[in-house]
């Protein structure tokens, strides 16, 4: 209803509701201001379905990305069953995973690496002695990718499983390992299906695993894209994660999508200036959650308006032709953020993750219920979590009619209202910050980092206050509150000792590794790297898969990087 003379006779209605009905009520309840919002089409003024909606699968994408909601999770190509996790070395990391397969919980791999990978750093350097194996699997070398992967063979070889490597600044040296490993077993690079997470900038204003400046940095996602498109064509290049800021305290829904969207632009540009067309590469970008609390309505309309964001931006700022580029790919969808759980009465994140599932299915997604309910307590969830979850997704997609309909939410006043909202505030940090020069620029200056802290503190205020409830731990807290807990049936999935000893096993297997290379060949492989880096036109990629070939490590790798890149240093606030 958009017609000038509906839109007074509504406006002319409402003033005589607030006047007389809502009036009577407010004297009845002894309150001076309604807590409830009610929406109508006032809030929508020039309201147009097709420019603002449309059809599934079809420009602007607001009400999804695809015709058929399960073709989101087939187009990711990481559909597939898989558990995010890795420990200890690669030894415990494989035999892990044959465990889960017999349990029919891993069809792929979802690879969580310790933080010395991540950061460029070797086992056996004595800056990150008791960190090896803790956070994550101890990767050092090709030996190590080949060790892990001795996990899937036959049916379940690497050309028919999907393989995703979470990992940022080493990326280029783990997505190298595994090319390296596929070509050892005569696997077709056009077969495989990888993603790696790539999203190295977010590192600098969210979680911290950065080594090199963010201009060379970006330049070494740029490589991968590169290397992506030419090499593996089932890969996905590149995986956006919003919902890292989420984490780290960015708790608006305008500015999560406003920055997400300022890197994913960046990671555009780059693959631009490798000499792609932008629907050479577009396609394999994915996108990850924007993380998220239990606030429903506000999740579902996060999600549309970034579909039809990312469509805009790739249309009209781009000139994408291919509607795969304009395509919001998220094989996640809405969830319940990590962060957002608590360690005090566990158990009740399952209903926080439950409402993150509903989101997901009412906003476009497959109702993935994440993460497990004992996820606050660390990282290795208890196969009675896995359960849960689980079901959780079972009975959402079975039992509750949910996923029969795409979009259910579409005309909402209220949902609608929302979503044009939180797109409004979403361009408005985008302008911003391409005024200060983009996104490098805006790291470098501090500026995202200190929008992230601020709210960060705003939010620990609100709940140290008691203005933000969360049941369990600010609220509803008496002693006659009961601690619900699961009985344990199966031992923990990640062995304990195993744990304990994982970090003098891996150095061993460094060592061993370092005795039996050629280290003529090893030196004269990292050279070529240090020297193609010199030039930026160059591509680091086959200097890098060379290298590891040659069971280069991963700390020898990043150290020539660094002689030419330099190490970043965080700007003081």
């Amino acid at each position: 209803m958009s017609e000038k003379n509906d839109l007074a006779r509504i406006g002319k209605k409402r003033e005589e509701w607030e006047k007389q009905c809502l009036a009577e009520s407010l004297r009845t309840v002894g309150v001076e201001r309604s807590p409830y919002k009610f929406y109508t089409p006032l809030d929508l003024r020039d309201f147009d379905f097709l420019e603002k909606i449309g059809f599934p699968g079809d420009f602007p994408f607001t009400a999804n990305s695809f015709a058929l909601s399960l073709q989101e999770a087939r187009a990711t190509k990481l559909e597939r069953t898989r558990l995010y996790s890795g420990y200890g070395t690669p030894e415990d990391t494989r035999d892990f995973y044959r465990q889960m397969m017999k349990r029919g919980l891993q069809e792929g791999v979802e690879v969580a690496f310790d933080l010395p990978t991540q950061c460029g750093y070797d086992s056996d350097d004595p800056l990150v002695r008791g960190e090896v194996g803790k956070v994550g699997v101890a990767v050092d070398t090709l030996r190590d990718m080949e060790v892990m992967f001795e996990a899937f063979e036959g049916d379940n070889s690497i050309d028919k499983i999907v393989s995703e490597f979470i990992i940022n600044a080493t990326a280029p040296i783990i997505l190298a390992m595994y090319v390296a490993l596929a070509e050892r077993h005569h696997i077709p690079l056009a077969q495989l299906r990888v993603g790696v997470q790539n999203d190295i900038l977010k590192e600098y204003v969210a979680r911290g695993t950065y080594i090199y400046p963010p201009k060379p940095s970006l330049r070494l996602t740029r490589d991968i894209i590169a290397f992506c498109a030419q090499h593996l064509p089932l890969a996905q290049s590149i995986h956006i994660h919003g919902g890292h800021m989420r984490r780290a305290g960015l708790t608006d829904e305008g500015k999560v999508l406003g920055f997400t969207f300022v890197d994913a632009i960046a990671y555009v540009r780059a693959g631009l200036e490798s000499g792609l067309a932008v629907d050479d590469f577009a396609p394999s970008f994915l996108f990850g959650h924007f993380g998220g609390g239990a606030h429903f309505f506000r999740q579902v309309a996060l999600e549309r308006a970034a579909r039809r964001m990312w469509a805009k931006i790739m249309k009209e700022r781009f000139g994408a032709k291919k509607r795969e580029s304009m395509q919001f790919r998220s094989y996640l969808g809405a969830q319940t953020e990590y962060s957002y759980l608590t360690t005090n009465r566990p158990l009740n994140n399952l209903v926080r993750a439950l409402v993150g599932g509903m989101a997901s299915l009412m906003s476009g997604g497959n109702g993935v219920v994440r993460p497990p309910f004992d996820e606050a307590l660390g990282l290795g969830h208890s196969l009675e979590a896995q359960q849960l979850k689980r079901d959780a997704e079972r009975i959402l997609r079975h039992e509750t009619g949910l996923d029969e309909v795409i979009d259910p939410l579409a005309g909402s006043y209220y949902v609608e209202f929302l979503t044009d909202q939180i797109e409004e505030e979403a361009w408005r940090v985008m302008t911003k910050v391409e005024a200060m020069g983009g996104a490098v620029a805006a790291i470098e200056s501090g500026y995202i980092a200190q929008e992230i802290a601020k709210s960060a503190y705003q939010f620990q205020k609100e709940v140290e206050a008691g203005e933000r409830v969360i049941v369990g731990l600010n609220k509803f807290t008496g002693e006659n509150e009961l601690e619900v807990t699961v009985h344990r049936s199966v031992p923990h999935p990640y062995d304990p000792q195993k744990r304990a000893s994982a970090e003098e096993r891996q150095i061993a297997n460094l060592a061993k590794v370092k005795r039996e290379r050629d280290s003529q060949r090893v030196g004269a492989a990292l050279r070529k790297v240090r020297d193609e880096a010199r030039d930026e036109k160059t591509n680091l990629m086959p200097p890098i898969l060379e290298a590891v070939k040659e069971y280069a490590t991963v700390g020898e790798i990043s150290g020539v990087l660094k002689e030419v890149f330099g190490e970043y240093e965080a700007r003081s606030s």
